[in-house]
């Protein structure tokens, strides 16, 4: 169950430091709650460090390797000048398909218009 405020005693580590009198907030968390379920003050941190320094991993680190990949192998080359003459012949054959249905099309328009004039 939550305080008409939201606020609990179990939410008061959690809390922002009230300010100091110059205006700045206070130094850190509060620390944990007490037996009293109050926080202790001045026992927080006072700012941060920074990360935790890094260790270099130790020189044989990585397993070993035992299997070598094969190198990557040559691709064919290409006939360009037979790709572009299939390219062409394919450019021809959708033009035609397109005029072939564009005909269709407008005779289908020519009946239907000739049977609703006449």
């Amino acid at each position: 169950m939550t305080t008409p405020s939201g606020a609990s005693p179990e939410d008061d580590y959690w809390r922002r430091p009230p300010a100091t009198p110059d205006g700045t907030p206070g130094s850190g968390p509060p620390a944990g709650p007490t037996a009293g379920g109050s926080p202790r003050p001045g026992t927080g941190p006072v700012g941060y460090a920074g990360p935790p320094p890094t260790v270099a991993p130790p020189p044989g680190w990585r397993p070993p390797l035992h299997l070598q990949p094969a190198p990557p192998r040559h691709l064919p080359p290409q006939d360009m000048a037979g790709l572009d003459s299939a390219e062409q012949r394919a450019q021809r054959i959708t033009y035609g398909v397109g005029a072939v249905a564009g005909v269709v099309l407008l005779v289908l328009l020519g009946l239907l218009c000739s049977r609703l004039v006449f």
